[in-house]
């Protein structure tokens, strides 16, 4: 018998990497045949399979086994199978998280931009941000984003609110976190390709704009108010952690 060789976790599953399944596709559902009833005599609640995208012809003998698909990223499709029924398997990627800069500079000018691709017609400015990028922290990345789009440097300062939308894009949540920074330059180098237009504006100016949304009007008022938000602080024990706390906290 060929033994399929996985790492169990802590949740008693077992987990196959793509390393471990280079077969040939007519041996392969022979192989994964004979090892489930190994799997199942050892107590393994649910089976974890990762296939690279040059072994995708090894799908149809996963599904034939049982196998059923849990998520796929360009060049990894992960399947499961569950041998105890009622075994717990956590969802995968339900929320795009995303982070927008309040850039205001000394002399009460809001740093604002307007997409060159957009559903509404009109101007619609907004505040530069995007979307979080795999394993970067969320000052990190509202640094990089208004950076990327604006050519300003910034300086974190706080966490001013958040935004959860639900039903979002291919119908997962957004959650949005306005953050608060401060201009470390002033010339705007914009971003042509993402960017019709970027520009320093008072303040007042934009929250009086009929054309920008109500949304990023509240927002820019709660950021540009008095009282502060959440604060970023590093966790000695956890450095790949951060947490965010009220000033004086």
């Amino acid at each position: 018998m060929t033994t399929i060789e996985g790492k169990p976790n802590v949740f008693g599953g077992l987990v196959i990497e793509s390393a471990a399944l280079n077969y040939d596709y007519g041996d392969f559902g022979p192989i994964l045949a004979e090892n489930i009833p190994l799997w199942k005599d050892q107590g393994i609640k649910v089976v974890w399979l990762e296939l690279r995208r040059d072994q995708a012809r090894l799908i149809s003998c996963c599904t034939e086994a049982g196998f059923v698909f849990h998520h796929a990223r360009e060049d990894i499709i992960q399947m499961t199978l569950t041998l105890v029924p009622g075994s717990t398997i956590p969802p995968y990627a339900t929320h795009y998280v995303g982070a927008g800069g309040v850039v205001i500079d000394k002399a009460g000018q809001l740093l604002v931009v307007s997409e060159r691709y957009r559903a509404a017609g009109g101007r619609r400015l907004k505040l530069p941000g995007g979307a979080l990028q795999e394993g970067e922290g969320l000052a990190e990345a509202v640094i990089r984003e208004v950076k990327e789009e604006t050519g300003i440097d910034t300086r974190f300062e706080y966490v001013a609110c958040l935004r959860h939308w639900q039903g979002y894009r291919y119908g997962k949540s957004d959650i949005y976190f306005v953050c608060r920074l401060s201009p470390l330059s002033a010339e705007i180098h914009m971003d042509p390709n993402e960017l019709a237009e970027c520009l320093w504006m008072p303040l007042d100016e934009f929250l009086s704009d009929p054309e920008v949304h109500e949304f990023n009007k509240s927002i820019v008022r709660t950021a540009s108010g008095p009282l502060r938000g959440l604060e970023s602080r590093p966790l000695a024990e956890y450095p790949h952690e951060m947490l965010f706390l009220p000033e004086g906290t």
